[in-house]
């Protein structure tokens, strides 16, 4: 793998670290020293690529989009995590912390969620390793995600509502950190992003290298010349998606490219800053006050961005762009229609950059990480397109 693991201090360049009130020092600590151990034994890795491979369904292919790539003028490949059980990429690092708490003696998970698929893949694994679940969700992202709402509950995880500030992503992160800290002896916080504290950004990381790795070997057998892609996209809220499949292919010549909501493009109109525990871009007004993000995708409705991601782009290793609303409603449709293939709003970001950059992409292989499927937002497009 082609990504630099952080300092010792949790640092990725300037960003990442450790922000979090002195009660929780030596429970990250601890989380720190499990995980190393457990990564580097072979029992560990093994019993998790055989949950990866027999539960989860991996791996998940590349589909070339023949139709769509004749539209466009390029050869649009997707890796396609929307086909992994729970329909998304989240299941590859929640299998992961599962078996780490189970490890440390842990018997209850905590989780934050905005869309609700890394609430529905936590309360998947505690459901399988008979680990009690509670997931905190915000009063807007329930409403408009009922779906996955039920779908937890009916996991037997129990969801609580976070009615605090905007009542989204933000705030259910807030609702998640207090309860771990009340409740760290028991409870592991099964945090669903390369965010919030070390050793989260780099934990998670290394549970989602499994798509890039993938990726790049698939890339070899499918590609003529170095085997490898011109472009890789991916959409970014947190970003585990994103750096899970850039892992495979940084320090190439590869471009790759995150695309963040225009509503919450921490990267594109955030300055350094510090939330949930890390340092990273950050929406925020001129007095330091946190700014409300804001997308369609209630996945990366999210003000700041993984400490990685902020490296990578202040370091010019990748870039970011943005995208608007109405241009992902557009690429959500365009897919759906020409490849049959209905993506979920968050990766519909960055079908919605290659729609747009398409002239100057003319005879590029675009590859792009499709991280989940679109079953959850179909009642929501229904309210939107009338």
């Amino acid at each position: 793998m082609s990504l630099a693991d952080p300092t010792p201090a949790g640092r990725f360049g300037e960003f990442g670290g450790l922000f979090v009130p002195e009660t929780l020092v030596p429970a990250c600590q601890e989380l720190e020293g499990a995980f190393r151990d457990a990564w580097s034994d072979d029992t560990f890795r093994a019993e998790l690529d055989q949950l990866l491979r027999d539960y989860a369904g991996r791996p998940s292919p590349v589909t070339e989009c023949r139709r769509l790539s004749e539209e466009l003028g390029c050869r649009l490949l997707l890796k396609r995590e929307d086909l992994n059980h729970t329909g998304s990429h989240k299941i590859n690092n929640v299998l992961g912390q599962a078996l780490l708490a189970r490890r440390m003696g842990k018997t209850r998970l905590v989780a934050e969620t905005g869309a609700g698929q890394h609430g529905v893949a936590t309360a998947t694994a505690a459901a399988l390793l008979g680990l009690e679940c509670v997931v905190y969700m915000g009063e807007v992202d329930m409403r408009r995600q009922e779906l996955n709402v039920f779908r937890m509950r009916l996991l037997g995880a129990e969801v609580r509502s976070a009615t605090s500030g905007s009542r989204t992503l933000k705030d259910a992160i807030n609702e998640a950190m207090r309860d771990w800290v009340a409740t760290v002896e028991t409870t592991h916080y099964c945090l669903g992003s390369v965010m919030g504290p070390h050793p989260y950004p780099w934990l998670v990381r290394e549970l989602q290298t499994v798509i890039g790795r993938e990726a790049r070997r698939q890339c070899a057998e499918r590609l003529g010349g170095d085997g490898l892609p011109d472009v890789v996209t991916a959409c970014v809220g947190g970003g585990s998606n994103a750096i899970g499949i850039f892992s495979g292919f940084a320090r190439t010549r590869v471009e790759l490219v995150g695309v963040e909501p225009a509503g919450g493009a921490a990267i594109g109109r955030g300055v350094p800053g510090v939330v949930h525990g890390m340092k990273s871009y950050l929406m925020q007004d001129e007095w330091g006050q946190v700014l409300e993000a804001h997308s369609v995708s209630a996945g990366l409705d999210y003000p700041g961005v993984g400490p990685e991601h902020s490296h990578l782009a202040a370091a010019g290793l990748a870039r970011y762009e943005q995208v608007t609303d109405a241009e992902v409603i557009e690429a959500f449709q365009v897919l759906s229609r020409t490849e049959g293939i209905i993506p979920a709003l968050e990766p519909a970001h960055a079908i919605a950059w290659v729609l747009r950059a398409a002239p100057q992409l003319q005879g590029a292989t675009v590859l792009v990480n499709l991280s989940g499927r679109g079953d959850k937002d179909v009642a929501q497009m229904m309210d939107l397109l009338g």
